[in-house]
């Protein structure tokens, strides 16, 4: 096999497009054309170009084959795999994941060597091998009330009755659920009161927190709600048991730790996109709101919340470089790390799919903390006879 046959290859056993393989090999601005050049043999990689593509996600980092797990636990609305991975830290193996978007699919497979079963709506509960923990990031939804007894919702129809039907049929011990801040006042506090009950009627000792990312170390104001819950059929659980949240480390952040020095400047914005988001904050303000673009540099103690639409314009964080260059977005890696992914996490798809999938993913160090909290209870409480 020449040259361009085996970047070929390499691309095609990865499931990956052209753009896809050309940001995730970092090749800056027109890497695609590049690497279109290459596969069409018009010309040929230097070799420690060629070396590093077949390098590329040669291994997968995060591939557990332990047959004998000290748990096992399922990962739904999986993502790419950010609450998976603190569990597999602890000694568990995921032996279940679901999530339906193809991009992240691609990702979780390179990472996880293996590919998620798609719409968990399709799923039989009972198909489902038998597991301890339920993880589950799911989305936030509203519930209806028509044609229900008063003060009960229909949960049927949202993604949380997929979570509720599972936790029903495979009765594990323990699940985290994870959700958006907003999650407490969504429908005027209506939706988690909602999620309580149908999870207090499935006999579930529950408890939440909302814990803040800057708060474990990595330098993002991202608050997020995390319920634990516990099987009381299971667990012999007292009436003034209280699972107690893990206690913030508080640790410097710095936004500088996480970011990258030689950074290629297609990531820098146009003086039009620039230019826009000015203008767009000088009419916020003449309103007196403070919308608009937020500006970080190396020193600032951490970011605002990344989300997925960052792929859009950026403005949510841009990185300060100077007053005689225009600000830049934070790259995939980037985004990754302030997110507290580890480094050997494989990044295989475009920037802007990287974006949005770092942007819907969790902040690994709280779920890590969390984690530790759910197996320590689970090693002492008592168990039912």
């Amino acid at each position: 096999m020449n040259t361009s046959e085996a970047i070929k290859a390499k691309r095609k056993n990865l499931g990956l497009t052209q753009k896809d393989f050309a940001d995730a090999l970092g090749m800056g601005r027109n890497g695609d054309r590049t690497l279109r050049r290459w596969e069409n043999g018009e010309s040929a990689p230097s070799a420690l170009e060629y070396k590093t593509i077949l390098q590329f996600a040669e291994k997968t980092p995060f591939e557990v084959k332990d047959e004998m797990p000290e748990f096992k636990f399922i990962d739904l609305f999986a993502g790419i795999g950010g609450i998976r991975i603190p569990f597999q830290e602890l000694g568990g193996k995921c032996v279940f994941t679901s999530e339906w978007d193809k991009f992240a699919q691609k990702t979780y497979r390179v990472n996880f060597g293996e590919e998620p079963a798609g719409d968990i709506t399709q799923i039989d509960a009972k198909d489902i091998p038998d597991f301890d923990i339920l993880l589950g990031g799911f989305p936030c939804q509203p519930f209806s009330q028509a044609g229900l007894k008063k003060g009960f919702s229909d949960t049927r129809g949202t993604l949380f009755f997929e979570i509720e039907r599972i936790l029903k049929e495979k009765r594990p011990k323990a699940f985290l659920l994870e959700n958006v801040k907003q999650l407490k006042g969504h429908d005027k506090g209506r939706t988690l009161k909602v999620i309580l009950e149908h999870l207090d009627a499935l006999n579930y000792y529950v408890n939440y927190e909302v814990l803040r990312a800057g708060d474990f170390g990595v330098p993002q104001n991202r608050e997020r709600i995390y319920i634990v819950g516990l099987n009381k059929e299971y667990y012999n659980i007292s009436d003034d048991y209280e699972f107690k949240f893990p206690t913030p480390t508080y640790e410097k952040t710095r936004l500088g730790d996480i970011l990258e020095h030689d950074v290629d400047e297609k990531y820098t914005i146009s003086d039009a996109l620039w230019e826009g988001h000015q203008r767009r904050k000088k009419e916020h303000k003449k309103k007196g709101n403070g919308f608009g673009y937020s500006l970080f540099n190396e020193e600032s103690e951490y970011t605002n919340t990344i989300s997925a639409r960052y792929y859009k314009d950026g403005s949510e964080i841009l990185i300060d470089q100077g007053s005689d260059k225009n600000p830049r977005k934070l790259t995939p890696r980037e985004c990754a790390r302030l997110q507290g992914f580890p480094e050997q996490f494989i990044i295989t798809v475009s920037d802007t799919q990287a974006y949005k999938q770092f942007g819907n993913s969790v902040a690994v160090p709280v779920i890590r903390a969390v984690a530790k909290r759910i197996r320590e209870e689970m090693g002492s409480l008592p168990v039912k006879e």
